[in-house]
């Protein structure tokens, strides 16, 4: 179960994994990252804080029951007020205590994340519903928005296609410090919403792209999973790399779904596999992105 909590919570409405998890037994664990930036682990996405004299801005901000611990475990940091909230994309695992948040100050993501949330989305068939007003962005972007605070420019860039097509990457430029939301799985495979714009495709170019401008000793918050480096975010775009190749590879000798996997062309790749996304649902995701046919997925195969 402790793969499988982070994956499936990215799947599901807020609302539906609150009823069958009992968040009064979730410990919020507070991390000093680098510079002004803190990690925050609990249940659902790793929420990335700024802290200063300006006050704190948080990344993400998983679910509504948790802003009390939350709110408990910043308290810790420091007394400064909450200023600014920023998503990495829309999934309730990231964006469930935004409603709770922004009594203390604006919420900010890409533009695609206010239209998914303002009107409700279905991914593996499961339907989230429209998110209360509250809830919202107020303030959104297409391309990037800066944030000045703390003596930091926090940087939100569009990394387009990639876990969704709404995501963004926060880099904190002072404290040496990116933020990857779940565009980073680090340690399991991710999961792709492609039926909500996500790509592994477009998700190996962002990755590419980050990789090419961070430093050697970067810190890197994934969206799930133990903080992270550049080395670790290498080994995960190698792997996204390696299995997609296998995968066209086995799809252009005319190998079907099924028979990749019969025949383990992901086995090297096993270390991966998660209670969610285990490799035969890897391969059922890399084999609809490179253009095959695959049943609709759903939120009850393979678990």
């Amino acid at each position: 179960m402790r793969k499988l909590i982070p994956v499936l919570v990215c799947l599901t409405a807020a609302s539906l994994f609150a009823q069958q998890q009992d968040f009064s037994k979730v410990e919020i664990k507070v991390s000093k990252v680098a510079g002004t930036v803190y990690m925050l682990q609990g249940a659902g996405g790793n929420i990335g804080v700024s802290v200063g004299d300006d006050g704190i801005v948080i990344v993400d901000d998983q679910f509504a029951p948790l802003a009390p611990k939350i709110r408990a475990a910043l308290k810790t940091i420091t007394d400064k007020p909450i200023k600014f909230i920023l998503n990495t994309h829309y999934h309730g695992d990231h964006t469930g205590g935004n409603a709770d948040f922004s009594k203390d100050g604006p919420v900010i993501a890409h533009e695609n994340v206010r239209k998914r949330l303002q009107s409700g989305t279905s991914a593996l068939g499961r339907a989230t519903p429209p998110a209360p007003k509250e809830a919202l962005p107020v303030i959104t972007f297409n391309d990037r928005a800066t944030v000045h605070v703390n003596g930091e420019d926090i940087r939100a860039i569009h990394m387009p296609h990639g876990h969704t097509d709404g995501d963004a990457v926060i880099w904190f430029t002072q404290s040496n410090v990116v933020h990857m939301g779940d565009d980073f799985f680090n340690g399991t495979f991710p999961f792709i919403d492609q039926e909500n714009g996500g790509s592994v495709r477009g998700l190996s170019l962002n990755l590419d792209a980050i990789l090419s401008q961070i430093r050697d000793d970067t810190k890197v918050i994934p969206g799930h999973g133990a903080l992270g480096d550049k080395t670790t975010l290498s080994a995960f775009a190698e792997m996204i790399r390696a299995s997609s190749a296998a995968v066209d590879s086995a799809m252009r000798s005319g190998k079907t779904l099924d028979e990749i996997k019969k025949e383990k062309v992901l086995e090297p790749w096993s270390k991966w596999a998660s209670g969610f996304v285990t490799l035969d649902r890897w391969a059922e995701t890399l084999y609809r992105d490179l253009g095959g046919t695959v049943p609709p997925a759903t939120s009850t195969q393979h678990h």
